[in-house]
């Protein structure tokens, strides 16, 4: 971390007072990320049996999981669920005060609950806790104190360690926000193992921003058909000179008579050519040979770490299945997708 130092006067009081304070915010932080991090590395001492029986109700949910909480809980079970949702586990967040004045109907037979509450004595959330009891609605608590009525009432409780807040005065949210939001992590992250959630069901709920950008494949943008610059094998060069002005790629790809690419011929190829009688020849003649490919399903920025890591940087290659053009893709179609 850096930041622009305090300016001070010349008064060698006021510089000592300003290092001092300086000295004190640096040991606040310190405990306190000291003690947050002790908490998780004792969270993750106490991972048991219960977070497997965790795991096995929210996984077996044929509706959505509905996380709840109160206060700088609430805000953390919020996170918790937009995490879930974003991973391949229905979510949603329903906030208890609302619940008891109509949202409850939210909460479906096919769902399950998810209750954050340190304490578990949470006033808040004693009506939607009794109407998934009332419900059968399978219940989760994450709470601080295994003998709470919030753990009771779950079916399977997640108790956190007991560790001090990193509040100085023991009573701000702190450590144990901290445990949850980590707890919550835990469970979206094995839950993703458990359903074998791909990058590409990712991509599907990540369209907008870097992440999606990011699961762009070839095939999303590459040019298929008759918009691929092909030319056949034994073609004169006029030929190919043709599809490569009329394409604007710059390049012409070469199939065999099985239809398998063969050959590339560039604009390089072109200029190598250029002492003989470039238009008497054949493509066969000019055109690099077995030329660099890539798989339609890979990602967008794989070609691109393609074309920048050869000896010689390229700008377009085709994408093949069984050595068969199935698209085409270039340099520019990478970058209005804002892959770079």
């Amino acid at each position: 971390m850096r930041a622009k130092s305090r300016s001070v006067d010349g008064d060698p009081s006021t510089k000592a007072d300003a290092d001092a304070s300086v000295q004190d915010d640096l040991t606040a932080a310190r405990r306190v990320l000291t003690l947050e991090s002790e908490s998780l590395t004792a969270l993750a001492d106490a991972i048991d049996g219960d977070f497997t029986q965790a795991l096995d109700l929210l996984f077996a949910t044929n509706g959505r999981v509905i996380i709840s909480g109160m206060g700088k809980s609430g805000h953390v079970a919020g996170k918790i669920a937009a995490t879930l949702a974003s991973t391949g586990t229905p979510s949603h967040y329903v906030h208890p005060g609302e619940a008891s004045h109509g949202d409850l109907g939210m909460l479906q037979g096919d769902d399950a609950a998810l209750v954050l509450s340190n304490s578990g004595d949470t006033a808040e959330l004693k009506d939607l806790v009794a109407y998934t009891r009332f419900r059968g609605i399978p219940l989760v608590a994450m709470v601080g104190r295994a003998g709470s009525p919030l753990a009771e009432a779950a079916d399977v409780a997640l108790v956190l360690p007991q560790m001090p807040e990193a509040c100085p005065m023991g009573l701000a949210p702190t450590t144990s926000t901290t445990m949850m939001l980590a707890l919550g992590d835990a469970l979206a992250v094995a839950l993703m193992h458990r359903r074998g959630f791909t990058p590409d069901q990712f991509r599907v709920l990540h369209p907008g921003g870097r992440l999606g950008r990011d699961f762009i494949k070839v095939e999303d943008i590459m040019h298929t058909g008759d918009a691929m610059p092909l030319v056949r094998s034994g073609a004169p060069m006029s030929d190919a000179i043709l599809v490569m002005t009329e394409s604007g790629f710059g390049c012409a790809g070469v199939t065999g008579p099985d239809g398998k690419l063969i050959g590339i011929v560039t604009d390089g190829d072109l200029r190598r050519n250029m002492a003989g009688d470039l238009l008497r020849l054949a493509v066969d003649e000019v055109m690099t040979a077995a030329p660099k490919t890539i798989r339609p399903k890979a990602l967008a920025a794989e070609a691109l770490g393609l074309m920048n890591s050869a000896n010689q940087p390229f700008t377009a290659l085709f994408a093949t299945d069984d050595d068969v053009p199935a698209g085409f893709i270039h340099m520019h179609d990478i970058l209005r997708a804002g892959i770079a």
